[in-house]
């Protein structure tokens, strides 16, 4: 085939893609797309019930269909305004089961609120909240949730390094680590523990930023860091969102991204009320 034809039949593919791209409805903030979403309880190892939300995909005819993937998240700071609504998990639990088939667990850590309700316990500052993320981690096996993956975000990371290193997960997306918890012993662990660790960091992190980043994380040989350019610790805005979304679909499921930005069927609006973007902190 000459280079003339191939490049045609590459621009014929391009302008296929664009076309199928102006389809349907345009993603936004607060569009929800169709999940079947339950709330859930889990209930730890020293006597908590934790509250959270389980979103699954769903097939064309309405019913249950079979994940490709799960994604565990560990949310921001309780005592700065992080909970399991924080807005890109938040989000990803609106998006995700629609676009790449994937589960989205969220829940809130021990002592923490939001409009799903009260978590037992008390923050505890990274310590206890181990049996947090031992329950999450339990919840998505008895459930037979496919393809575990963890994503932390800001003191989420925190938790995923100190207590996620478990045989039954694939691996752990890390969003804007502070590494103000975690030590270098932890890093050293999860060098040891072996499974993949994919790090986004902004270009404008509050705490950690790209290169400093990539000195601490060097002593895990299979991290991959990845600098966001233009990005800030808290995501605020609509193409950090969507970045911080391909990155997982593309780590969780290799060439599934980039993720549609419009869709063409059903979807609804969320209303107002939680917390806007921009309120959790590390």
């Amino acid at each position: 085939m000459s280079t003339h034809t191939e490049n045609a039949d590459q621009h014929a593919v391009q302008h296929a893609d664009q076309r199928a791209d102006q389809h349907g409805t345009p993603i936004r903030s607060l569009t929800v797309l169709p999940a079947l979403r339950e709330d859930v309880e889990l209930h730890t190892a020293d006597g908590l019930t934790l509250v959270g939300e389980l979103a699954l995909p769903v097939g064309p005819d309405g019913a249950p269909a079979t994940p490709t993937a799960t994604l565990v998240t560990l949310h921001p700071l309780p005592t700065h305004g992080g909970y399991m609504d924080s807005h890109v998990f938040r989000k990803a639990a609106w998006r995700l089961p629609a676009l790449a088939g994937l589960a989205v667990l969220r829940f809130n850590t021990r002592g923490t609120s939001s409009p799903r309700g009260t978590s037992g316990g008390a923050f505890d500052g990274g310590a206890a909240e181990r049996f947090d993320v031992h329950a999450a981690i339990e919840f998505a096996e008895f459930h037979d949730l496919p393809n575990r993956w963890l994503v932390g975000w800001s003191f989420g990371t925190e938790l995923a390094l100190m207590h996620g290193r478990d045989p039954s997960i694939e691996g752990a997306i890390l969003l804007s680590p502070p590494l103000h918890r975690a030590t270098d012993a932890d890093l050293d662990a999860w060098a040891a523990f072996g499974k993949p660790l994919v790090v986004l960091v902004p270009e404008h992190d509050d705490y950690l930023q790209p290169d400093q980043a990539r000195a601490r994380f060097a002593r895990v040989p299979q991290a991959e860091v990845i600098g966001v350019d233009g990005a800030k610790h808290l995501w605020v805005g609509e193409t950090a969102v969507r970045r911080v979304l391909d990155e997982v679909v593309a780590h969780v499921l290799p060439g599934s991204s980039p993720l549609p930005t419009r869709w063409d069927g059903p979807s609804s609006t969320a209303t107002s009320g939680l917390a806007p973007a921009g309120e959790e902190d590390a």
